[in-house]
């Protein structure tokens, strides 16, 4: 469905006569029904009696499972709903099309000059882009096979790479994407590193063969007491897990890279804060949803070589590879992240933080931090989605000469005067991040530190609590900084500009309300999501 509507929609951009006819934001909405579409055809397929135990396609190099499906449909929405959040300009862009004449160009000059046109022409490449990276991560979530992990981390990495330099007249921005793109290479060198010493090690590529090695190593296990067909046997075996052992690693270190976990982090605040908002949002989610599905899966066949006395030390150190990095992110995502004046680079440092408690539950590797890990990834997706939609909403209400990121926290100062609703909507979202009760964020957190503690890891248990508290005082330094007044700030003057410079759509803002009330009244009505997240990990776990 994405794939050929990534076709339709390049030879409706190539024709001149429907690319011209054809307003950007009609592009953007097209592109959004797209992602609603597809998701609602990714559900339609639970309806398939064996989805339950898996269906291989295209010679088993991608799988459907329900995990799978459920968790594309997921990635395809929250898809849609970033791309409502670009801004309704085209009413003042398109306006000498239509012969409607009032513009308001005067205060608007750029909108209504070439800038304006090379801003309309950006939301037609950002659709284009984000269909072609989404298809990598809906292909990365099914895979099973490394060649298609290979392709489809490519396929999503290329997506992100050209999206951070879309807007090519901004140097902050090209050097972003540079930098991303060097780094992505670099992290993509790992996992084509790994994936080549499974196979060399193993001869096989899909993942079902490379378990049934793993399997059937754990009753080959070299004695000296044996024959020596036997010995040369069991000996070929271990080696081969050894080989496996080793590029598991390299793969899982390539994929910490790509989701930005400490020690292998810089690169991402300063992305993060270079792009514009409308890029970020996009890099902060969609990319790293579909990574931490597939490390999910990968852990699951990883974790199994444990079982095998052996081996044990080199599945300990897959476990530790993992634990020691979730350590590294919430130390270094709340205590560098109190340092921050840059928006984006604290929510940047804030996404290192949450990144530590989902390795952790990920680590642990039970049904019941299985759980947590999805209920977490799937807050974290809508705070931090709402997040954004707001600080873009605020930027786009408040637009004098041009539409201008909020780039610094000091650039929210009074916005509770001026905009009271997002400004307490704002508020709210934070304070789910922060893990205050009753808030979704704070049960997401609870989840995660109940698994650990009980299943023994009372020192890193203690770490996040403590990590958690800390975190909570950059998030209250926004609040604060909403709540402080301007000296000689005329609020009627100020409503006025912000009423005249409104590109915010209606869809933009009722979705802020319709988010942030899920995550202030989840509590109410939790079941609907706990006991989805539940079967999920008994599916995923049994499987």
């Amino acid at each position: 469905m994405i794939f050929t509507s990534i076709l339709i929609l390049i030879v409706a951009k190539a024709l001149p006569s429907i690319n011209r006819n054809l307003s950007p934001i009609y592009f953007t909405r097209i592109s959004s029904i797209i992602f609603l579409y597809a998701g609602v055809l990714s559900l339609n397929t639970l309806y398939i009696q064996s989805i339950g135990s898996g269906i291989g396609i295209y010679s088993g190099l991608f799988q459907i499972t329900q995990v799978s499906v459920l968790i594309e449909s997921f990635l395809l929405i929250i898809g849609s709903l970033i791309l409502i959040s670009w801004p309704n300009i085209n009413q003042y862009i398109y306006s000498n099309h239509n012969n409607i004449m009032h513009t308001q160009q005067s205060w608007y000059p750029r909108l209504g000059s070439s800038s304006g046109s090379s801003f309309a022409s950006k939301s037609k490449d950002y659709s284009l882009i984000v269909l072609f990276s989404s298809l990598g991560s809906c292909l990365l979530i099914s895979s099973f096979d490394l060649i298609s992990l290979y392709i489809s981390i490519e396929l999503q990495s290329f997506g992100l790479y050209v999206l951070s330099t879309l807007y090519r007249d901004s140097e902050s921005s090209t050097k972003a994407g540079l930098k991303y793109f060097l780094l992505g290479g670099l992290s993509s060198c790992i996992i084509l590193l790994g994936c080549g010493i499974i196979y060399s090690y193993t001869g096989l590529t899909n993942f079902e063969s490379i378990y049934s090695i793993i399997s059937t190593s754990n009753s080959l296990i070299y004695c000296p007491g044996q024959d020596l067909l036997n010995n040369s046997v069991s000996l070929s075996y271990s080696f081969a897990v050894q080989g496996l052992s080793l590029g598991l690693i390299l793969i899982f270190i390539g994929f910490l890279f790509k989701i930005a976990a400490a020690p292998l982090h810089n690169w991402s605040p300063d992305v993060y804060d270079e792009v514009p908002t409308i890029v970020t949002i996009w890099l902060t989610i969609i990319p790293k949803i579909s990574i931490l599905v597939l490390l999910l899966e990968l852990q699951y066949y990883g974790f199994t070589i444990i079982t095998s006395d052996a081996l044990l030390a080199s599945g300990q150190l897959l476990k530790n590879l993992l634990l020691i990095s979730s350590l590294l992110s919430l130390l270094i995502g709340t205590v560098v992240g109190l340092a921050q004046t840059r928006i984006k680079r604290l929510l940047a440092y804030s996404t290192i933080s949450h990144i530590g408690f989902i390795l952790l539950a990920l680590a642990i590797n039970s049904e019941s931090s299985i759980d947590s890990l999805i209920f977490y990834i799937i807050q974290y997706t809508i705070t931090n989605l709402n997040i954004f939609l707001i600080i873009m909403a605020l930027s786009y209400i408040t637009a004098k000469a041009e539409i201008k990121d909020i780039r610094y926290i000091a650039e929210l100062k009074g916005k509770f005067f001026s905009n009271p609703i997002l400004s307490l909507s704002l508020a709210i979202c934070l304070f789910s991040m922060a893990g205050i009760p009753p808030l979704i964020g704070f049960f997401s957190k609870q989840f995660v530190l109940y698994s650990a503690i009980q299943n023994g890891y009372y020192f890193i248990a203690i770490i996040a609590i403590l990590v958690s508290v800390i975190s909570a005082s950059y998030y209250l330094k926004i609040v604060k900084v909403l709540a402080q007044s301007e000296a000689g700030l005329l609020q009627s003057n100020t409503k006025t500009v912000e009423l005249e410079n409104n590109y915010l759509s209606n869809v933009h803002s009722y979705l802020i309300s319709v988010l942030t009330l899920f995550i202030l009244l989840f509590i109410l009505k939790p079941s609907l999501i706990l006991n989805s997240t539940q079967l999920l990990s008994l599916s995923l776990f049994n499987w």
